[in-house]
């Protein structure tokens, strides 16, 4: 939680300086570089399961963060995030006729760097590449039978932290209230080498969010 706090702070020290030198003018513009706030909350799933018995479920995490708006001209620009994200899925399977339920909560530190097309200056488009590193893991596990030795099956010895993936979607810009919504997914498995005993997945998830820009 502390590296957290260090980054997003360290964010905002760099645009607020960056926001100071590069515009005085009291009206904000399309022209102009902003750093922002904002928070919500994502709508996560898994896909790429290998298991034929390995049935996800969608679950509703929290996402909080900073952004910096930077732009290129009036109309192209880039805006580099650094998120606290949570993802994960519920599930329900069964391993030598028993039957199961988990929930897998993930915490993420996301950093997508986003192209921004601005056709007008109260909305943007955005897409581009996001790197997502693993911070903590919370895993429910119930099972009428074996739910010790199912649990420790699922722990993570072997889980891929770092993850390349890709996000896209759209920033409604109402003065300095920003309005946002996205949807993203890895391009990498979780299983590192493959030698996890996870079942194999990719996270998935739509994101809403409300932000203030400076």
């Amino acid at each position: 939680m502390k590296k957290i706090v260090v980054m997003v702070t360290l964010f905002a020290a760099i645009g607020g300086a960056a926001n100071a030198q590069t515009s005085s003018k009291e009206n904000n513009t399309s022209n102009d570089l902003h750093f922002g706030i904002k928070a919500g909350g994502n709508v996560s799933n898994v896909y790429d399961s290998e298991g034929k018995d390995f049935e996800a479920e969608a679950k509703v995490g929290a996402v909080l963060g900073g952004f910096l708006s930077i732009p290129f001209g009036k109309y192209v620009g880039i805006q580099p995030e650094v998120l606290f994200s949570q993802k994960g899925f519920k599930g329900t399977g069964s391993i030598l006729g028993n039957p199961y339920e988990f929930k897998r909560t993930t915490n993420f530190l996301d950093v997508p760097i986003l192209l921004a097309i601005k056709p007008s200056s109260s909305f943007t488009l955005l897409v581009g590449p996001q790197y997502s590193f693993l911070l903590s893991e919370k895993r429910e596990f119930n099972s009428s039978a074996f739910s010790t030795l199912q649990e420790n099956e699922f722990n993570n010895d072997n889980i891929r932290k770092n993850i390349l993936g890709l996000t896209g979607g759209f920033d409604v810009n109402l003065d300095k209230v920003v309005i946002g919504a996205r949807a993203g997914w890895d391009l990498q498995n979780n299983k590192g080498d493959g030698t996890s005993s996870t079942p194999r997945y990719r996270n998935a998830w739509y994101q809403a969010t409300i932000g203030y820009r400076f």
